[in-house]
């Protein structure tokens, strides 16, 4: 192991994988290290149920009527991916669908006074949704026909707005829409997780929403796309990309101390020996001095034997529920999947509901998630803390990812990826098929 690399990688998370994976791919020299004996860290997957039981110390185990443990692959983290999102259109261009398999997430909804709509996001949509009435659906057309024939490049289709400098607040204003059309639009739309953004020039969103349009138009049921047998097939996924690119990857490697010298990390020790780098990429567990907690996030999982009502019995969904519609400052998420996947026993769903943590009873802030689950056959409940660095990395050159977050979408966990890259490489990311390979 006494090598030097460019880079050294702590953590196989999907973070991690997907720097690795990149910077291999740019020609970077990449050692990636892990403690676990597999792949994944916190976002891998568990399997067979037994363990799932096991890790939520539930001591009798799986009941009957829970099928073969094998069928089970629960993810710790659930994400979503956008389906004309940049982590598809990655992956796409390295050819990682050759060893991933995704299949359509049947529904996207959002919840608004105590019920379950389908998220309108086409003029077809918006005259027939039930979320508003007749003179907002109107005014929710003439707005996703604005968006439509939204072009940065040309002024002509601006009506009026300035997309630099015009607030989202009053591009609504325009449009005339209400709190829970902006609600909607926001959340289940452009994904917002806070209000922030309505004092924000509105390009961003416009883009964010377009997003979602294109993406539903893929496949039509919904914008989301999810892997055959769960997510922890992504690290791996990004793992041969970077073995293609000459990347080096440890399971099963202890790291002993991080060497650093004169203030800048120079390798890392692991059993007696060293690995010299020039840069070190890890998650908040590997640099425990060196992070700071930034909330927590609860997440619980629950076995269905049913789908979720209002959803047209769809086998896979997500439901945002918007922060004012449960007067909180946080989105609650619904992540349900089952056998569709590849990730529940036939006839079981798995529904995991997330949200950041508030107050100190987590467990009554998720309670209109529950509700729309009802009945449930197993509940884990599991609190996490979330963690961000306390430097940019710029003297130490060690680059820290942040905790995953409650949301079920990857928009900020590659934020994340995007940010570490500018950091590291002191070049902006671009899309990946613009990435020059080395």
């Amino acid at each position: 192991m006494d090598e030097e690399y460019d880079v050294i990688v702590l953590g196989t998370g999907l973070t991690e994988c997907i720097l690795s994976g990149i910077l291999s791919m740019n020609g970077k020299k990449v050692l990636t290290m892990d403690r676990n004996p597999h792949y994944g860290g916190e976002s891998s997957s568990i399997t067979p149920l037994e363990k799932v039981y096991k890790k939520f110390d539930i001591p009798d185990g799986p009941p009957e009527g829970m099928g073969k443990g094998l069928d089970w692959n629960v993810d710790l983290i659930p994400k979503l991916l956008m389906a004309n999102g940049q982590l598809v259109k990655m992956m796409l261009h390295a050819e990682l669908t050759r060893y991933l398999e995704f299949k359509v997430v049947e529904g996207s909804f959002v919840y608004k006074g105590g019920k379950i709509y389908k998220v309108p996001s086409t003029e077809t949509e918006a005259l027939a949704s039930n979320l508003m009435g007749i003179i907002e659906k109107q005014r929710f057309r003439k707005f996703l026909i604005f968006i439509a024939n939204f072009d940065e490049n040309d002024p002509k289709t601006f009506e009026g707005v300035d997309p630099k400098d015009t607030t989202m607040r009053d591009v609504y204003k325009k449009f005339g829409l209400g709190q829970d059309v902006m609600d909607f639009t926001g959340h289940a739309l452009a994904l917002y997780r806070t209000d922030d953004y309505l004092d924000e020039p509105c390009l961003e969103t416009i883009n964010r929403i377009t997003l979602y349009r294109d993406s539903l138009s893929q496949f039509g049921k919904s914008p989301y796309l999810y892997p055959i047998y769960g997510l922890g097939e992504l690290p791996q996924g990004f793992v041969r990309l970077g073995t293609t690119y000459g990347g080096t990857y440890m399971l099963n490697k202890p790291v002993d101390e991080i060497v650093v010298e004169n203030g800048k990390v120079v390798g890392v020790k692991s059993k007696g020996e060293v690995a010299r780098c020039k840069q070190l990429i890890c998650d908040p567990s590997y640099i425990k001095d060196r992070v700071r907690k930034a909330g927590q996030v609860i997440r619980v999982f629950c076995i269905l034997s049913h789908p979720i009502k209002d959803t047209n019995d769809a086998n896979s969904c997500q439901i945002i529920i918007p922060q004012n519609q449960v007067n909180r400052k946080s989105d609650i998420y619904v992540c349900m999947i089952s056998n569709a996947h590849k990730v529940a026993a036939q006839g079981k769903y798995l529904a995991i509901v997330s949200t950041t943590v508030e107050t100190s009873e987590p467990e009554k802030e998720i309670a209109p998630a529950l509700e729309l689950l009802d009945p449930v056959d197993q509940k884990f409940i599991a609190i996490s803390d979330l963690f961000e660095s306390t430097d940019d990395g710029s003297k130490s050159q060690v680059f820290c990812s942040r905790s995953y977050d409650a949301t079920t979408h990857f928009d900020t966990t590659f934020n994340d990826v995007k940010d570490i890259y500018k950091r590291v490489t002191g070049t902006d990311y671009v899309d990946f098929e613009n990435m020059q390979r080395k």
